[in-house]
Order: C-alpha cells, then structure tokens, then sequence
C-alpha cells in the first residue's frame, strides 16, 4: 500500500457530522457534495469504495511492440507540433520512441497542452494505440514529462460524478483509506482463515501490484475480493437476522380464528360464495397466514404466486380472519387500476356478508372528490369500514383507522420503503383501540393490547406476483417468511408465446381479425419509451388510430393510458370487459391485476424495450379463461439487424418457458439483484460486491455464521453491521 498521507480539507469535511442544516448542500464545497451524492461520508466509505477498473501506469513499453487496440504508455521525443483546421481545429503532435511514431491528436486542448508537446520536448503519453492509414495514433492520451518515477501499483479508476475529477476522488479515497478504523470484526475462531485480513485485501484492491491479473481484479475471483464479498454477505445477513428478531420483540394485536361459532364466521361465509374451490396450495398458504395472525408476533409474510395463482382469494381469507377477530385491514396497491380491481372483487365478495354486520368495504384514492374521501375517511376513523382498500391514498396523514391489525400490500416491490413504513405506523402506536368482542388473551399471557403506549404494530402482508429465486430468498428477503402458491387454479390456459419480427406485422393484424371473429378479444401494449412520457401518450394514441384505420369497421379499438382521468379509465375498462371494446391499446398501465377472460391474445410492440418481469407480467394478463391464448412479442432489430445480448436473453427465455420461477431465476441472471429487486429495498443495503449467481458457497457461509456471531459476539455484529450498512440497516424494517 502506497504511503499514508495526512486528511485533505475536503476528506476531513467529508467524513466529519451530517451537514448543517439548510438547503441540502449549503455550506459544502462543489467536491463535497459531489462526494456526498457518492455516497462517501464516513472514513470508512472511503475505504469500501473499490476501482471499477484500473490502468497500468507502471511499465514504458516500445511502440514497436504495440498492437491496435493496446492501451501503452511510452516515452520519447516531440517531432512535430501544429494546430490544424481541417476537417476542425485540432492538435496534432507526434513522438518518436526510438522503435516508431506515433500521432498525438486533440479535438481539445488549451495553450500549455500545446507548449507541453513542443517539437523536442521529451514526454511520457498513455493511451489506446490504433492502426491506421496514417501510422499508430493515440486519441487524447495523457501527458507527462518523461523521466518521473514509475507508480508501483496499479491506477485506480473509480465510478465518479460531475464535478469530481478521477485524481481529486483517487486523493479523497487514499486519504479516507489511510485513516479508516479497519481492525477486525469477525472472531477468528469462528471466522475466515487465511493471509487476506480486511486491511490487507482493501490496500491491494485500491491498490493492486501490476503482477496481479487485471481479470481477476475486474470480474472479482482474486482472493482479495473473496475476502470483501465474505464481510459484504455477512453483513448482510447479520442484519436480516437482526431485524427479524426486533421484530419478534415487538406486539401485534392477536387475531383468534373466529369469535362466533365457525359457521357463521366471516371466514366461512366467503369460503361459501366463492364462485370456486380452493386450490391445494391457496389452502396450504391460508393456513400459514392464519398461524401468524393468532401469534403476538407481527407476521412479516411474503406471499408470492405466478400470475392468476389465486393470490387475491388468500388475500380476501385473511381479511376476513381479520374482521372475524373484531379488527381493520387494509389493502393497498400501486394503481388505481389494480386497486379497483381488488375492490371489484373484494366488494363482491365481502360487501354483502359485511353489510349484515353493519359493517362495509372503503376505498380509498387520489383521485376522489373531497366528499366522497371525507365521508370514507370517517368511516375508517369510526371502524365502520372493515376492510380499506386504495392506492397511497391509505397511508396520507389524514386517514386514521380506528384499530388496524393486518396490512396487506401488493406488488410490493412498487412501493417505496418511506411508503411501507407508514402503513405500518397507522396501527396507532399507543393509541390503538381493543375490540370489545375479542376476549381471547394472547398466547404467553396479557399483551396490553389497546393500553396507553402499546404501541402495537400491525400485521403485514405482501405480495408479488414476481416469484423470487431462491437466491434472493435467502439473501434479500431472509428477514421475511415466505409463501408460495406454487399451483394454478384448474381453468388457466397454457399461453402459446411467439417471436415476431416488426416486419411480419400484417400476420399479426390477420391474426387479431381472426380471433376477433371467434368472439375474443386483444390486447396490444405499447413500447416503453423511457426518455419521455409525452412520447410514450403519442405513440400509444398513433398505434390505436392506426390499428382502428388498419382493422375497419365495425371493430372497436380503445385506449388506456396512466395519464387519463380515473373515470375515464373506469369506463375504458367497463367497455372492455363488457367486449363494446375489441382491442384495447394500451400502455404498461394494465400490467397486473387486469382480469378480462375473453382476451385470448395479447400482442406487445418493441418487446425487447420490455424487462424480462414485466413481459410476463404483461402476458398474464391472457389464459385467464376457456379459450386457448397467445402472446405475440414483436420486436424489432437494430441496424446491425439484431437486437442486443440482454434483449434476445429476455425474448429467449419468454419464449421458452412461461414458469413464472424459471422466468425469476434468469432475471436475475440477466439483471442482477439491484435492479430484480427494484424499489423494495430503496435506500436499503444492496450488495454491491457479491454476486448471488456466483457466490453461493460464501452466502451459505455467511447464513451459517451471523446466528452464532449475533449470540456469541453481538458487540463485534453490531460493528460489522454499522461498518457495512451504517444506517441503512434501518431500511430492513420495512
């Protein structure tokens, strides 16, 4: 490790208190705040922020000897120097080294770059050698005087921001690394043997001996990165363990399974409506969730099921176990769409048998007029409203609920942790109200349940229709317990998925005419453009003009986007279900939770924008009836006549399989887990160095060693812990 040197002022202020308060920034330096946005606070974030890559700055090579392509450092002398202006103002120098040439061309520089290449100047230039017409050239190299001693390592190059120069960030880092407390933290009699300590594997990664191989430096198998993915994993599932037993610490209100006779229990009503049985695994999953709900112990449940496993019914079965028990639930959803369409359902099903209680179903959103969302909140303060569902409507400030014990909240990973967390808190902490026919004492004895000060939370429960590989179960979601409806209801159509390339479009429209004529229905998803959402409205209304000029009379063509009025989507998706509408262009909006069983095929334009969660999502949304479906994916090759690696992985892999766990396993794959998990961890603990396709051996070490560490040596896990996530443990809660 290069020698230490003394803090610099921006290091010192960067790993100093938070800022004062004001505007975010004030009274920070330009490269303080670039540091801050990085990230890079404490010493010991300096520390842990490994080079994305390196250059080897150690070693003057022969021109001779250098191929197009190679990146080389060599030394020699100015032969010629000018400025010329054609085809643009532009430097060009070139030096000879004694073996060749080589041409030195800037499109910019300044003066001093110019009088720094003066013709018989002898200099030392680095950059990417490539063959041409002309003889070797460089593009922009880097300059320095000839003669200067040789680094002895190799050069970092660290991921960086506007405003932050690489040799700026390389002195922060150095400065944060030198006085970073890195002493260990894991026992040696339970921990990693070996010659690389934390210390030692941080020194060399910032700062490599140029023996080593830059590949196993860039794709982390070099032991020293072993070492760091080994107190990464560990970390991590540290404070996964932590948060699960914080969480067996806290109080939930105990929800018994019935306080009338079973028979005339809510629960054994909606058994009773429901147009079908239950499956198999919807009862398996039932009787996990009811288990949960009569403990003290909040459930932290993760449900999660392909699409049309049925997760809304197990839902519904919980809510009422709710409501039997005397208490509230609440249901919320990313759009106003889904909401609706658990509210349809729900309200079917539960308004009836709640009515005869006095008792009813609220909803909840946005977009409701003042009144209405008045006199629904009312009801949800009063109890009245039994069962809440909306959008994030449910969690504002002025919707409190008289004695909330369950959440329920789907797609889970749509919602951000700030918006998870504030359901949570609408139990009311200490001013939670005890329902007066629920007597049944929780187990182990009284709770003070209802007390001033209980601060009871409720129960939660999520649920994804994106089933998580085990991987990430293990990982990311080990502070959870986790259900699976592994089997479809008896009735889902196995869905025929086909590639087609945009320019067989006309066998598409044939297709649809086709289908149109047995009765059925379509739908046809617009591409995602992500720079723009005007773009993305113009697009979708210029595909359904076009599809409705191109398919004729008397086919209806509609249109359903996110930035329509509410009722005018209600009434899009009214007309649709009720098949007034034939094809329903639309964007993204219809996702998940649309439920039309006449729609028998969907056809998805660019379905290589698309990711690989989303297609499958979006294909769900066919199969859902009698008829047998198909889902058509057009993509559309790029000028090289292909679409890209990842993109064709996506197309392949939809194509091949339609298991919704199978689908997971090869997102992840394709994606990594930062981006699989999306908002479900914002702000949370990400691996930023481990990779759980790979690192399977060290996460199975780390889940075998945070018990033992948190009951032996919690001092020592409770640093590890604060070293690795800082405050972002806290984000786990959620």
């Amino acid at each position: 490790m290069p020698p230490k040197k003394a803090p610099s002022p921006a290091a010192s202020a960067s790993a100093a208190a938070p800022a004062p308060a004001g505007p975010p920034g004030s009274g920070l330096s330009q490269v303080q705040r670039a540091l801050r946005k990085l990230g890079l606070v404490r010493d010991i974030d300096f520390a842990l922020y490994l080079p994305m890559r390196y250059e080897d700055e150690t070693r003057i090579v022969r021109l001779a000897d250098t191929r197009d392509g190679d990146m080389a450092q060599v030394e020699g002398v100015i032969t010629e120097c000018e400025v010329v202006y054609r085809p643009r103002r532009q430097l060009l120098a070139t030096i000879d080294d004694g073996s060749d040439t080589c041409q030195l061309r800037f499109f910019n520089f300044y003066p001093s770059q110019q009088k720094q290449l003066a013709v018989g100047a002898q200099v030392r230039v680095r950059g990417e050698v490539r063959g041409g017409f002309v003889g070797r050239q460089m593009m922009h190299p880097t300059v320095k005087a000839a003669g200067t001693a040789l680094p002895n390592a190799l050069t970092p190059v660290y991921s960086t921001v506007a405003g932050l120069a690489q040799p700026v960030l390389r002195r922060e880092v150095r400065s944060g690394l030198a006085r970073a407390v890195l002493d260990e933290t894991i026992p040696v009699q339970i921990g990693l043997r070996g010659a690389w300590d934390l210390r030692s594997a941080l020194s060399f990664l910032h700062y490599p001996t140029p023996d080593v191989s830059i590949a196993a430096l860039e794709d982390h198998s070099h032991p020293a990165w072993q070492r760091i993915k080994a107190e990464e994993l560990l970390a991590q599932q540290l404070s996964q363990l932590q948060a699960r037993l914080e969480r067996a610490a806290q109080r939930a209100p105990v929800l018994p399974a019935s306080t009338e006779p079973v028979a005339t229990s809510l629960h054994a009503q909606l058994l009773a409506v429901l147009p079908f049985g239950l499956t198999g695994a919807q009862q398996r999953v039932g009787e996990e969730i009811s288990a949960d709900l009569h403990r003290q112990i909040p459930m932290h449940r993760l449900l999660q099921g392909d699409v049309g496993s049925g997760k809304t019914v197990v839902a519904a079965l919980a809510a009422a176990r709710c409501i039997d028990a005397g208490f509230q639930c609440a249901l919320m959803a990313p759009t106003e769409i889904l909401a609706a369409q658990h509210f349809g359902k729900l309200v079917g099903w539960l308004d009836p048998l709640l009515a005869a209680r006095g008792l009813r179903v609220a909803w909840l959103t946005g977009s409701q007029k003042k009144k209405e969302r008045d006199e629904m909140s009312a009801a949800v303060e009063s109890g009245q409203a039994a069962l809440v569902i909306g959008t994030h409507a449910v969690i504002s400030e002025k919707v409190r609920f008289k004695n909330l014990a369950l959440a329920i909240i789907d797609e889970q990973h749509r919602f951000g942790v700030a918006q998870r967390l504030a359901l949570r808190g609408k139990a009311g902490g200490g001013t939670f109200s005890p329902p007066e026919a629920s007597p049944h004492p929780p187990e182990g004895g009284q709770s003070g349940l209802g007390r001033p000060g209980a601060g009871l939370e409720p129960h939660l429960l999520m649920m994804s229709a994106t089933p998580i590989p085990r991987t990430l179960a293990m990982s990311y979601y080990a502070d959870l317990d986790v259900s699976t409806l592994d089997e479809l209801p008896p009735g889902r159509t196995p869905i025929v998925t086909k590639l087609v390339a945009d320019h067989r479009r006309d066998e598409v429209i044939d297709r649809i005419h086709a289908q149109i004529a047995q009765g059925r229905q379509v739908y046809w998803v617009c591409p995602l453009i992500e720079e723009s959402e005007a773009v993305d409205l113009r697009n979708a209304t210029e595909t359904r003009d076009e599809l409705a000029d191109t398919l004729g009379e008397p086919i209806q063509v509609g249109l359903l986007h996110s930035r329509m009025p509410t009722a005018e989507k209600q009434a899009v998706m009214a007309a649709f279900t009720a098949n007034e509408i034939q094809v329903l262009v639309s964007t993204t909006v219809i996702e998940v939770g649309v439920d039309v069983p006449n729609a028998s095929l969907m056809v998805i334009e660019h379905a290589e924008r698309f990711g690989l969660s989303q297609l499958h999502q979006l294909r769900g949304r066919v199969g859902r009836g009698a008829a047998a479906s198909a889902c058509v994916l057009l993509y559309a090759p790029g000028d090289s006549g292909r679409v890209g690696e990842a993109a064709r992985a996506r197309l392949k892999a939809m194509a091949e399989t339609g298991d919704g766990f199978e689908i997971a396993r090869r997102d992840l794959e394709i994606r990594g887990p930062g981006e699989f998990l999306g908002a479900r961890q914002s702000g949370a603990p990400l691996l930023r160095f481990a990779d759980l396709t790979t690192d399977t051996l060290l996460l199975d070490w780390a889940r075998e060693l945070a018990p033992v560490m948190l009951q032996k040596h919690p001092e020592l896990a409770q640093r590890h812990i604060d070293r690795w996530l800082g405050t972002k443990a806290e984000y786990l809660k959620a």
